[in-house]
């Protein structure tokens, strides 16, 4: 992350604070379509944070997808695309199952094998897969083959994630140990990186699968974090609050 826009559109990112970086890629976006799809990327992760901001993500993809030109950019702001039909499904914004799926195929055509982009459709294929198509055989794989790739390309952030996903499939495995040890992964690379708004979901994904006390000290920390974010994620906010162990 060498530019140094790159760089604080990250620290934004990374604590919340989409609508600002998106604002900082916004000059850059109107003519770069890597800026342009970056800015559509963050505002995406803030509705799946937030459930909130579907009409801006709508605009910056359709921005990005008007500058691509080739296959490479074709095929990444259609896995956006996917992505956001999927975030609005499953937090109930909008049923667009079917968008997704479509989105994610066009950019599995038009995305070639050693495309760095390719481990982030694989993974979002397999969220297509666990959450909208109940196939966690195909999620599975999808997965796996989405934390090879990132490791392959060096991509720490997708890695958080497919540690996170596979060890939920661990855990309904009823493999505790692997779920274990694949959600101390995930919390270990988002503490690492500084990707704090992940780092409440970690922990208390941790907690999970960790007896007492530890499991209460992870989930009260997880707590405490999301008020310190003003609440969010908000899925996550709304779990804490119905676990009896989580402070008042």
């Amino acid at each position: 992350m060498d530019d140094p826009l790159d760089t604080a559109v990250w620290r934004l990112r990374s604590r919340g604070c989409w609508h600002d970086a998106a604002a900082l890629l916004a000059p850059r976006a109107i003519t770069d379509t890597s800026a342009a799809l970056k800015r559509s990327a963050v505002l995406i992760e803030r509705c799946m944070y937030t459930s909130e901001g579907w009409e801006a993500a709508e605009d910056a993809l359709r921005a990005a997808e008007a500058l691509a030109l080739t296959d490479d950019e074709r095929g990444a702001t259609a896995c956006e695309r996917g992505y956001l039909a999927y975030a609005a499904t499953l937090l109930g914004a909008r049923d667009r199952a079917d968008e997704a799926r479509t989105a994610l195929g066009r950019a599995a055509a038009l995305l070639g094998p050693g495309s760095p982009t390719r481990p982030l459709l694989d993974f979002r294929r397999g969220l297509i897969a666990q959450h909208l198509s109940q196939n966690p055989t195909g999620a599975h794989a999808a997965f796996q083959r989405a934390h090879a790739g990132a490791a392959n390309h060096g991509d720490e952030l997708l890695r958080s994630f497919t540690w996170r996903h596979l060890a939920a499939m661990a855990e309904q495995e009823g493999e505790v140990a692997e779920a274990r040890r694949g959600f101390a992964e995930s919390l270990r690379i988002r503490e690492e990186l500084g990707y704090l708004i992940g780092i409440a979901p970690a922990l208390a994904a941790l907690a999970e699968v960790e007896e007492e006390p530890e499991a209460t000290r992870l989930r009260t920390e997880a707590v405490r974090l999301v008020r310190l974010l003003g609440g969010v994620p908000v899925w996550l906010a709304d779990q804490l609050a119905r676990t009896p162990s989580a402070p008042a």
